[in-house]
């Protein structure tokens, strides 16, 4: 991604691409929007569509200070002169679309939240908590990255073996870039709003796609949100774990399409 916005404190890398009613995609954690590369191509027949790295993240900035990743959104929309978008996250990128959607309710049309995280949870899955002791105490980058492939791309459900190794490969590769020039920054200083206990506060156009493989954490978010948003839509996909648009392409697509 060539492009640079502004930011206080910083800059992000974005793409943007084709004519039509705006769509950002919103990237997980310790990735980068180059998970998003078939969505670009797909999508950019029917909408503008945005990609961007996070502060911490891919191309964008290292963060020295507290900042939030919501507020980023913002400034990225305000520069590319966008009043309202539909927002299409998994993990971390759900987490970031809902804590944008309670600050900034007039500039989100509809909202698909894949694999949802969202700022406030408290992660109980053992699996978890496991892998997340794993990474704190890691001795290098390879470590580091072979631990939350087994924590996210693999999940609790399944052995490596067992996952595409094509969507293996790719979220390596890209755990491996971020983590290389950023190491934790992009969590470090990130703040949020706290929306788990603010949820049942959206409004509008919301669908959940949660893969039946992933973690127990995962599909409590999904049901809480679910659950509390008035209309929401919530589809379980099958075989499938946390990295949603990489594993069930089809079924990511039609979710968003539904959107419209």
């Amino acid at each position: 991604m060539r492009r640079r916005m502004p930011v206080p404190g910083g800059e992000l890398a974005y793409e943007v691409r084709g004519t039509g009613s705006p769509v950002v995609f919103l990237h997980a954690g310790a990735l980068s929007g180059g998970m998003w590369d078939r969505e670009m191509d797909v999508h950019a027949a029917e909408h503008t569509v945005i990609r961007f790295d996070a502060r911490g993240h891919g191309e964008s900035s290292t963060p020295t200070e507290p900042f939030a990743n919501y507020t980023d959104l913002a400034h990225l929309l305000d520069g590319l002169g966008l009043e309202s978008v539909t927002l299409a996250g998994v993990s971390q990128g759900s987490r970031t679309s809902i804590d944008f959607a309670l600050s900034h309710p007039e500039r989100v049309d509809a909202m698909l939240l894949a694999g949802p995280g969202i700022s406030g949870m408290v992660n109980r899955d053992p699996y978890i908590l496991d892998h997340l002791a794993r990474i704190r105490a890691a001795t290098s980058t390879a470590e580091a990255v072979e631990c939350l492939l087994r924590m996210w791309t693999d999940g609790p459900r399944r052995t490596p073996d067992q996952v595409d190794p094509r969507v293996r490969e790719l979220a390596g590769r890209l755990h491996t870039a971020s983590l290389e020039r950023h190491g934790p920054t992009g969590f470090v200083h990130a703040i949020d709003i706290g929306a788990i206990d603010r949820v049942g506060e959206l409004r509008g156009r919301v669908s959940v796609l949660v893969g039946d493989l992933d973690s127990g954490d995962i599909h409590d978010v999904a049901d809480l949100v679910t659950n509390s948003v008035s209309g929401a839509r919530r589809e379980v996909v099958a075989g499938a774990g946390h990295l949603l648009n990489l594993e069930a392409p089809e079924a990511f697509d039609a979710a968003l399409r539904a959107l419209f």
